[in-house]
């Protein structure tokens, strides 16, 4: 069986075209060759407009076929072209994991008149202001597409908070007031309470709302035959309310329909408890291993490499966890700007791809480059001889040697159903250097080469199944067994 590898499929300043559905179909081919095999999409609902990245969300059964805020098709297509993008890549083995924003709407029809507190956006518990009326932007009834699909519209019931009194055209933290009206309680605590994080903020103690929410899903599922979702803001979302809208969809979908939550937290214990409150049937991004890849690029020779997956997701619950280099969010200039040197992107990859543990993620950013007025070049050639080896190379037992503040590497012994499979990884963080690590004596003899081309040496097995194994500073090597020429 081929290791698994996810790619996220855009970065943040992606021209807003319309055209990345149809770029997705063109490239779905290229993705699988060079090891690709589930992509994560973005949003593919309505938002606010035309060049809105879906994170806005306005309509959530719009997918680009109604005239609606002003475009028929979101910022990346028409609901047609993403539909045929999908179907391209299941063609060829290519699982679709769709980015799913279900914490607020934004861009309402129409406004309405309500009561509300004002709190303090540093503590949402805090009252700063006495019972007073607003008029806020929560009256959605989608006129352009008329009720197909859906009839259900939205109102100020179904909200709990907004971030806008267009009455006195102002912004704060407004939460509604009304029967049973309160943030939520199993949100993440930061701030006093994380239910409200923008726009119009979605009552999930409302079960009404949770049914629709659960409604759509089915629909959205469905309709585009996808193979899982990809959770938006779940530590600003009821939790149980999470975890039943899982496992509605694997009622609907079948248990292998996946899922991969945004549950962006340092902490691995509360990393721990979440995972264990949705019995394990969710995935998490691993959060505390990219801070750890972003600050080892940034301190170079003074971290200690040896600490480099400790109280990380992928070390304590490796069958949950996604692990990634970068994504949207962290690239420069965006909302959790985190990004890893460019001197350690090639290592920082070799960290999550050619491991046992993990699912890893490469983001488009990394691979095919930044957009916009502060464009980065793409790191393709660095990257694809990491998803090569991984592809065709990392199988089979592992033996780490992590054991250095400078130098670390670990060993996969390969496996039976990959001809030629197995190699050594080895990293440093500061001068040239090797290390010496067992392959295995049925190895004796064998010449292995770097997959990485940066070393030209070829590196003869000792008979006892040991080597020293080579690598130029700040960099990493692959080695393992050329391909036959058969």
């Amino acid at each position: 069986m081929t290791n698994k590898t996810m790619m996220q499929y855009f970065e943040w300043h992606l021209p807003a075209d319309g055209n990345h559905w149809n770029n997705l179909k063109e490239n779905a081919c290229k993705l699988k060759e060079a090891g690709i095999n589930a992509v994560w999409i973005p949003p593919v609902t309505k938002g606010v407009s035309e060049d809105d990245n879906g994170y806005g969300i306005y309509d959530l059964y719009d997918l680009g076929e109604f005239n609606q805020k002003g475009t028929v098709r979101t910022k990346y297509g028409t609901k047609d072209e993403l539909v045929e993008a999908i179907k391209a890549c299941h063609h060829i083995g290519i699982d679709v994991y769709v980015d799913i924003v279900m914490n607020h709407k934004a861009g309402a029809d129409e406004k309405e008149t309500f009561k509300v507190v004002e709190v303090n956006p540093e503590n949402r518990e805090e009252v700063i202001s006495e019972p007073h009326d607003i008029e806020g932007w929560t009256k959605f009834y989608f006129p352009g597409r008329k009720g197909k699909y859906s009839s259900f519209t939205w109102n100020f019931e179904y909200f709990n908070g907004t971030d806008y009194d267009a009455k006195e055209d102002r912004t704060g933290v407004f939460r509604i007031l009304g029967e049973h009206k309160e943030w939520n309680n199993y949100v993440d605590d930061e701030f006093g309470n994380y239910d409200f994080l923008m726009f119009a903020n979605i009552d999930y103690n409302n079960l009404e709302v949770q049914d629709e929410m659960i409604k759509w899903g089915e629909w959205l599922s469905e309709t585009l035959k996808c193979n899982g979702f990809r959770l938006d803001a779940i530590k600003h979302i009821n939790h149980k309310f999470i975890k039943r809208f899982a496992e509605s969809m694997h009622e609907a979908n079948g248990d292998s329909f996946y899922f991969v939550g945004e549950f962006w937290k340092t902490d691995i214990e509360e990393c721990d408890a979440f995972l264990n409150e949705m019995d394990h049937k969710i995935d998490l991004f691993d959060v505390p291993l990219h801070y750890k890849l972003h600050t080892a690029s940034i301190q170079g020779s003074d971290f200690d490499l040896s600490t480099i997956f400790d109280d990380t997701l992928v070390q304590r619950h490796p069958q949950n966890s996604v692990t990634f280099v970068d994504n949207h969010d962290t690239q420069p200039n965006e909302s959790l700007e985190s990004w890893v040197e460019d001197w350690f992107k090639q290592i920082a990859y070799s960290l999550i791809l050619l491991r046992r543990d993990g699912y890893p993620s490469v983001f488009y950013g990394d691979y095919f480059g930044i957009s916009g007025e502060n464009a980065i070049d793409g790191k393709k050639e660095a990257i694809d001889p990491l998803l090569y080896a991984r592809k065709q190379k990392a199988y089979g037992k592992q033996d780490d040697y992590l054991d250095d503040k400078h130098i670390i590497g670990w060993v996969r012994h390969g496996s039976n159903d990959k001809k030629r499979s197995g190699c050594a990884v080895v990293i440093s963080n500061h001068e040239e250097g090797s290390k010496r690590m067992f392959v295995g004596v049925e190895r004796a003899g064998e010449e292995w080469i770097d997959f990485t081309n940066t070393r030209d040496d070829k590196i003869n097995i000792n008979e006892d199944g040991f080597a020293d194994f080579p690598v130029n500073g700040k960099s990493v090597s692959i080695w393992g067994l050329a391909d036959s020429m058969e």
